[in-house]
């Protein structure tokens, strides 16, 4: 047996002790009562002081807390009971004190035993999800979902007084129809039966009214934390390295962006909003069973416990399976998404029936974890109404009883009815409430470690010089991709200078650091070794909407965003002019093919109005750049697919202007009028120097263009 159950009956039986000598105190005075209110409230001070001694001395500090809450209900409940009763009592039937029956006085600790059992089994269950090392304790993660409902405090506070009010007057309904039936059956006798029907009418209508009030506000106050909760993870997204969505899949990332934080605005919002709802009705609801029978008040206390046993072993199983349909769901919709966009690779293989089957067995995998939690919930709702069958048949043989010798009227016993399904609904919805809010934890908790990440890279600084020169140097940068050993390095101290208002060549196989040396350029890595200057200062140094309008790069792959031509030359701009747009186009020599479009510069396109070439697209992203008039004009593998009179058009427009050029081809051609050529291999640089200079030293270069140019 548990030590703390051994604490509990030794409490238990303490308690029991005190209370004989409390009933053999009472015989003594010959008291025909209990005393009074006064009497028990002094006897409930005396005994919680000795119940907690006793469980300090029996008990050690890890067990204290709970039988701490236990002697407090031991203590409070009788008294509480009994001054209820003296509250309610009608003014034709004044409040008298009980007599001082042992049965009775055994009843508190009764009740209170199956309290504390539901509390700490049922509601308490949550402290069997141990926090780990890498994902907050929930606890703390639900009060921290609260804090981002403060925006939302005057939406929150009439909603909650909407709720309050609708419980109560869903709480008195049942309370008057039994009067207005005990008046219709004549077994109490009472002049106002008019005034009972509108005080009826009345609290209907405000039940209705405070509810659909308190719907609506919630509803909207759900909305708006969705709309806050979306910004901010996609804003988190979008700081994060380039690394973060190379490890993390696409897919995986649209779905913690939409179904998980939906599920989590959703379920906490609603399940908060049930909870208090349900918590709320089913305190005045108790209250009000107790004024009608305390005897089939103890039933309706029985079944709590069993339910709540119940409820305790079925959360665990409802969270796992919660979790894994999470994460199925987002892998499905990966799959989905991986075939759709490459398309083209699958269809070049030949792979439909390849991807129609995994997907197929994702969504099987998907399928048959729903079933099985299907099935779990079907078993537990079985069991839950055979429960509540059971307890049922017991009260109707008890209150049978009751009538008979005249301590329940009709009315009355209508009236428990009335509540016995309304509280057992609530009871279900607060465990099933607190259930899904528990297996929403796990949801929360990815969201929130999304959230509160960090990027790895430098932050940007504030440098934003009118004038900028263009001049690039690498000093003895070494680079490794952080999803590569460390080892393996991508670049090794490589050192190198791209003068402004000149032509500079990266020149190199295949993997041998060309791309990295781009990649570096933009900011999309960070350099583990060395730097990059530009003009003398740290790339990092410069804030990147600026450095990226002074470094344009025209990459060998253009991607074209959904929208109109327009709007993907401006892309990033702000208050770009329609004239600074013909005039970046004219430069490009693609004006007079975009001014022939339908619609010209307003074009849809990538899904439009129209479907651009591989050389279109090319002259897309030569406007774009452009367009910004930038110091430092990067190509990477773009001259095979550009005219040559557009390209040596958009040479001549950016050196004129003391520009420089960085070009990156596998055609050699192009880089032979360079005024200065890297050979880059294996991540060093190898040679540098003018094509007629590294052709006359006869290195890798020479051997390189000559293998080219044999192909």
């Amino acid at each position: 047996m548990e030590p703390v159950v051994v604490y509990g009956i030794s409490v238990l039986l303490f308690d029991t002790v005190l209370s004989l000598a409390y009933v053999t105190s009472l015989v003594l005075l010959q008291s025909s009562g209990c005393g009074g209110l006064s009497a028990q409230w002094a006897f409930a001070g005396l005994k919680w002081a000795f119940l907690q001694g006793f469980a300090w001395i029996l008990a050690g500090a890890e067990h204290q807390a709970l039988l701490s809450r236990m002697a407090a209900l031991l203590c409070l409940l009788s008294p509480v009971y009994e001054s209820l009763q003296s509250f309610l009592a009608p003014p034709s039937e004044p409040y008298r004190d009980p007599s001082a029956d042992l049965g009775r006085l055994l009843l508190g600790p009764v009740c209170s035993v199956l309290a504390c059992a539901v509390w700490e089994m049922g509601f308490r269950s949550d402290a069997k999800v141990q926090p780990s090392s890498n994902k907050l304790h929930s606890r703390r993660l639900l009060l921290r979902m609260g804090k981002y409902f403060k925006p939302d405090a005057l939406f929150i506070i009439p909603a909650f007084t909407f709720l309050i009010l609708a419980v109560l007057c869903e709480t008195l309904i049942p309370l008057y129809q039994g009067q207005v039936i005990d008046m219709i059956r004549g077994e109490v006798l009472h002049s106002s039966f008019f005034y009972s029907i509108g005080r009826l009418a009345l609290v209907c209508l405000g039940s209705t009214l405070f509810s659909g009030l308190r719907g609506g506000i919630f509803m909207c106050t759900l909305a708006r934390l969705n709309r806050r909760l979306k910004h901010l993870l996609f804003r988190t997204f979008l700081q994060q390295e380039v690394h973060f969505f190379e490890k993390n899949d696409s897919g995986v990332l649209s779905s913690r962006l939409q179904r998980d934080v939906d599920s989590m605005g959703r379920t906490v919002a609603q399940n908060a909003n049930a909870m208090l709802r349900s918590t709320v009705k089913t305190c005045l609801m108790l209250g009000v069973m107790l004024h009608l029978s305390w005897e089939l008040t103890v039933l309706t206390c029985i079944e709590i416990l069993i339910l709540a046993i119940m409820q305790n072993m079925y959360i665990p199983l409802s969270r796992a399976i919660k979790t894994q349909i999470q994460h199925c769901c987002a892998h499905t919709e990966s799959l989905a998404l991986q075939t759709v966009r490459w398309i083209q690779v699958v269809r070049s293989f030949k792979a439909e029936e390849l991807e129609l089957r995994r997907y197929s067995e994702a969504v099987t995998r998907m399928q048959t974890l729903r079933r099985r939690g299907e099935v779990y919930g079907i078993v537990y709702g079985f069991t839950r109404r055979m429960v509540n069958l059971v307890i049922k048949l017991l009260m109707l043989l008890l209150a049978r009883r009751l009538i008979s010798s005249g301590h329940l009227t009709t009315g009355a016993l209508v009236s428990f009815f009335l509540y016995q399904k309304p509280i057992s609904r609530s009871l279900h919805e607060i465990s099933y409430s607190f259930g899904d809010t528990l297996a929403t934890v796990e949801i929360i908790s990815t969201v929130f470690g999304y959230l509160d990440r960090r990027p790895e890279c430098k932050e940007e600084g504030d440098l934003a010089p009118e004038e900028l020169e263009g001049r690039i140097l690498f000093q003895n940068v070494s680079f490794s991709y952080p999803s590569a050993p460390a080892d393996e390095k991508a670049l090794k101290s490589v050192t190198m200078e791209i003068a402004a208002g000149k032509m500079t060549a990266l020149v190199g196989p295949s993997g041998s650091g060309k791309t990295s040396c781009l990649s570096l350029l933009k900011r999309l890595y960070e350099a583990q070794e060395g730097q990059i200057l530009l003009d003398g200062k740290p790339l990092h140094h410069y804030t990147r909407k600026y450095l990226h309008r002074k470094l344009a790069v025209v990459s060998q792959d253009l991607e074209l965003f959904s929208g109109s031509l327009r709007y993907n030359i401006e892309y990033g701009l702000k208050g770009c002019a329609l004239e600074k747009v013909r005039g970046a186009a004219r430069k490009a020599k693609a004006d007079a093919y975009f001014s022939e479009l339908k619609d010209q510069y307003d074009t849809a396109v990538e899904g439009g109005d129209i479907c651009l070439s591989g050389g279109l697209r090319h002259s897309v992203a030569l406007v774009r750049a452009l367009v910004r008039d930038p110091r430092v004009l990067i190509l990477d593998e773009t001259t095979s697919k550009v005219d040559a009179d557009v390209w040596h058009a958009v040479l001549r427009e950016v050196l004129s202007g003391g520009g420089a050029v960085l070009l990156v081809a596998h055609n050699l051609k192009s880089v032979t009028t360079a005024d200065q050529i890297f050979f880059i291999e294996n991540g060093e640089v190898k040679e540098e120097g003018t094509h007629a200079e590294l052709m006359a030293r006869g290195g890798c270069y020479h051997h390189f263009y000559q293998n080219c140019n044999v192909l």
